[in-house]
């Protein structure tokens, strides 16, 4: 399904929780009627301390407040906080709460990874930043990077349905109380700007592979520059002969990917290095600290912000939700701070450095690339990626 752009939209980009999280406790302050907070990662760190009192301060002034978390990616969320929640008047639910670390089940690896708030059905936050501080990483080495948009305008009400559709589908299954809006039909968001802007999700029924055509077309018409600042990044064979087509075709192309191991299955992005390194791509990974980026940014007129990682599990498995913006001016502002990131905190890596040095490296990325396909192929999607 091709994204379907609204004019009129008012987008704010948001760079790390600097930024984010004084927007975010803003409009949770001002709601009247009712917030929709979706997120993976919920830390009771100083932040999420400010966001579980604002949400309280919000229920105890009448405003419906619906917090839903993911099972595994909120695992360690306190009993005790959400049972103040709750006594607050906040409806609290998790998404898929059984977990195991030994299955690959695929109904148990279907993760709720989308970060997305509306308030009042009049102000939405879409992006990659989980409730967490930007210094909680390892080593306080320095604020992690990460981006959300502020969206206002005609596109409220397509990001307004969705969450209100999960909503009401994870509380069916929790048997909870049915859902009933408080927000006043008459105030449909007018236009508040000039961005034409698309509201792009991943799931499971009947858009699974929407995030990935989003990106596949873009890449498609890039006839200058594409730049994408990506923390997981194993896209599959489609998705790298599309980058490397363009590179044929005279397109610049960078990647700016996470320089610092978090996970062991990240090895793996490094058995693909080579064949992008040949194609003329350029690879540049960030090591100033840890980034934590789902954006892009394509002839400096489209550019995306989201949760969507471009890995198996972002594109295959997990609810997943971007904002795609044609606009010159906010690409702009995009791609000039993912070039200040990567000249100030990343290393380019060469091909002829790549494949005279790092063997082992590159032997155990092998090893790691496999296990990814043989987990693929349990939950079959071998033949996808």
């Amino acid at each position: 399904m091709r994204p379907r752009y609204s004019r009129g939209n008012d987008i704010r980009l948001l760079r790390n929780g600097t930024e984010y999280f004084p927007a975010l406790l803003q409009a949770l302050d001002s709601a009247r009627y009712e917030i929709f907070l979706e997120t993976y990662i919920y830390e009771m760190d100083d932040i999420g301390q400010q966001v579980t009192a604002s949400l309280m301060h919000a229920a105890a002034r009448g405003v419906q407040v619906h917090l839903l978390l993911d099972g595994y990616g909120s695992r360690s969320f306190p009993e005790n906080t959400r049972e103040q929640l709750e006594q607050a008047g906040v409806q609290v639910l998790f998404y898929r709460p059984r977990i195991s670390p030994w299955t690959f089940k695929r109904n148990r690896l279907r993760r709720l990874h989308r970060k997305l708030v509306t308030v009042d059905a009049q102000v939405a936050f879409v992006g990659g930043i989980n409730i967490i501080d930007d210094m909680d990483v390892p080593g306080n080495m320095g604020p992690r990077i990460d981006y959300a948009v502020r969206v206002q305008g005609p596109l409220l009400p397509e990001i307004q349905l969705r969450v209100e559709r999960l909503w009401r589908r994870i509380a069916w299954m929790h048997l909870q109380v049915r859902y009933a809006s408080t927000v006043d039909a008459d105030t449909r968001p007018g236009i508040t700007g000039n961005v034409r802007a698309a509201f792009v999700i991943r799931d499971n029924v009947l858009h699974r592979r929407d995030i990935e055509r989003m990106y596949l077309q873009a890449i498609g018409r890039a006839r200058d520059d594409i730049i994408i600042a990506n923390a997981y990044f194993l896209p599959g064979r489609r998705f790298r002969r599309a980058l490397i087509a363009a590179a044929q075709r005279g397109v610049r192309v960078r990647l700016l990917l996470q320089g610092r191991l978090e996970y062991v299955f990240m090895t793996a992005t490094h058995a693909i290095y080579h064949q992008l390194l040949d194609s003329g791509i350029e690879i540049y990974e960030y090591r100033k600290s840890f980034m934590h980026s789902k954006v892009a940014v394509v002839d400096s007129k489209w550019a995306t912000v989201g949760s969507s990682n471009i890995d198996p599990f972002s594109l295959l498995l997990a609810r997943e939700a971007n904002v795609a913006v044609m606009d010159n001016g906010f690409a702009l502002t995009l791609k000039h701070d993912l070039e200040r990131a990567i000249q100030d905190g990343a290393v380019q890596v060469r091909p002829q450095e790549w494949q005279r040095g790092h063997f082992i490296r590159r032997g155990f990325s092998w090893l790691v690339f496999g296990a990814v396909r043989f987990i693929l192929g349990l939950i079959g999607y071998g033949n996808q990626h």
